[in-house]
């Protein structure tokens, strides 16, 4: 089999996290369907270790916590009438106020068991007393304290909505917030810096940037596997190799864990690299989007 070149994948998984999907990647790049995705499975399960050994004792001050939904295979209320797929996932997200480094990520539902998952991977990354925000989703207090213990000054912002609209065009809109509570749940928390603003706006950029967020269209994933695939390149690109517009660096190297810009190329010859010495590929293939 015919290897791509360097710069070729390269091409393709900037392709990726700039929004496309497989189908458009693969007309963009003039390769097959089955090529990147063979790429984004190996893109992904390399990014995934560069995180866990990289991102670790972190010296940050303000946390932010927050969950974005999207769906695999289908939508819960077509899995209810026989469609076949997971159906409604969740991504938890914990990002740095101050660099805007994506610390810690999970990919699950929205129970008890991925939440402890999420915050006790937080905290294994973290080398000091933080404060973290988080909205009013009743299982993150006790999350945050089986993870944490006391050692944490923590906070929720809770938000009211008003009623869905009901208007056609804005269907698929939240409904109007009438009001926000602050509320101290561990140790002292100031209350100008109880904020989730920060990962929201991530959760936007998440959505603008990774395909299988995008609402309203046939780009969603079909399997579990490549969803958090993507979700992996997200955030390598995210933390390494794209420049934040507010502090004018990428957040690796404005929390301290890198010294320089990457480039995506720099992925690609991980994944060589690990050919080479291993003969073998980074995983097995997996099929579907």
């Amino acid at each position: 089999m015919r290897r791509l070149s360097t710069d070729k994948r390269a091409m393709i998984l900037n392709a990726l996290v700039e929004g496309n999907s497989i189908n458009a990647t693969a007309r963009l790049c003039d390769c097959s369907k089955i090529t990147v995705l063979r790429l984004l499975a190996d893109a992904g399960t390399m990014c995934q270790r560069w995180h866990d050994e990289q991102v670790r004792d972190l010296q940050s001050e303000r946390v932010q916590a927050d969950e974005i939904w999207s769906f695999v295979g289908c939508k819960d209320r077509a899995k209810q009438t026989g469609a076949q797929g997971p159906g409604s996932v969740w991504t938890w997200i914990a990002m740095d106020s101050d660099c805007k480094l994506a610390i810690s990520y999970w990919l699950g539902s929205r129970e008890r068991e991925d939440a402890d998952i999420f915050m006790q991977d937080l905290a294994s990354r973290l080398a000091n007393v933080i404060q973290l925000s988080t909205d009013g989703l009743h299982i993150y207090e006790g999350a945050v304290k089986r993870a944490f213990g006391k050692e944490i000054d923590y906070a929720q912002v809770v938000k009211q909505y008003g009623n869905a609209p009901r208007e056609a065009q804005a269907r698929y809109s939240p409904g109007v917030c009438i009001g926000c509570e602050k509320r101290r749940v561990i140790g002292v928390a100031f209350g100008e810096d109880i904020s989730t603003s920060h990962v929201e706006r991530q959760n936007l950029t998440l959505r603008m940037q990774s395909r299988r967020f995008t609402r309203l269209t046939n780009a969603f994933s079909k399997k579990i596997e490549n969803h958090w695939h993507a979700i992996n390149l997200h955030f390598f690109h995210y933390n390494w190799c794209r420049k934040h517009a507010t502090i004018k660096t990428t957040p690796a190297v404005a929390a301290g864990v890198a010294n320089r810009r990457m480039r995506m190329v720099e992925l690609v010859e991980l994944i060589e690299t690990h050919e080479k010495e291993t003969g073998s590929r980074v995983t097995d293939y997996l099929p579907s989007a």
